[in-house]
């Protein structure tokens, strides 16, 4: 299956597939942090390379419930719009299997409800953190690995200048069920 990982710059969904012997390329305006297929760049300047399955993970910064103290500012300034609308094109994108991944936030009333929401202790880590799905052409995860353990370790990260990247990173129990479970499609 040919993949597209976009808006991933940590390599873990696009390596997650690559190990199941997927041909997967992850995309990002950084750089990758592990070596492997990267396009850095824009992801619509590929998204018309013949893809089976993209799974998404657009920035949250404007549109999560995180940050909503500012959101007046977003909307007045048109940020928030902007992301939105980066979100709806990726969702409209001519790939016929999408999964468009981001945190609870305005996409629910801006967009459409989520078709899941999933924790990472279903997939084998014993912490919080609901992750909404947008699901079209893919079905809901099944949990692989159900854990104790309920601590919201992201939420409560002191403030570095990495947060933001640690946050953001996706966690391997669930890069793997995407693998396993949407690669076999």
């Amino acid at each position: 299956m040919k993949v597209l990982v976009a808006c991933e710059y940590s390599g873990t969904v696009r390596d997650a597939f690559l190990n199941l012997g997927h041909d997967a390329m992850s995309c990002d305006l950084l750089p990758t942090d592990v070596p492997g297929p990267h396009y850095r760049g824009d992801v619509f300047d590929i998204i018309e390379d013949g893809w089976d399955l993209m799974i998404a993970f657009p920035p949250c910064t404007d549109v999560c419930v995180s940050g909503a103290r500012w959101f007046k500012e977003k909307r007045a300034d048109g940020r928030q719009q902007r992301a939105i609308q980066f979100i709806r094109d990726l969702m409209n994108a001519p790939i016929d299997r999408i999964a468009i991944e981001n945190p609870i936030g305005v996409l629910s009333s801006e967009i459409r409800k989520p078709d899941q929401i999933i924790q990472p202790w279903q997939h084998g880590h014993g912490e919080t953190k609901a992750t909404c799905l947008w699901l079209s052409g893919v079905p809901k995860l099944t949990p692989t690995n159900i854990v104790d353990g309920r601590e919201a370790k992201v939420h409560r990260m002191p403030p570095s200048p990495d947060r933001w990247k640690i946050r953001s990173k996706t966690y391997q129990g669930i890069a793997d069920a995407m693998a396993a479970q949407w690669g076999s499609l």
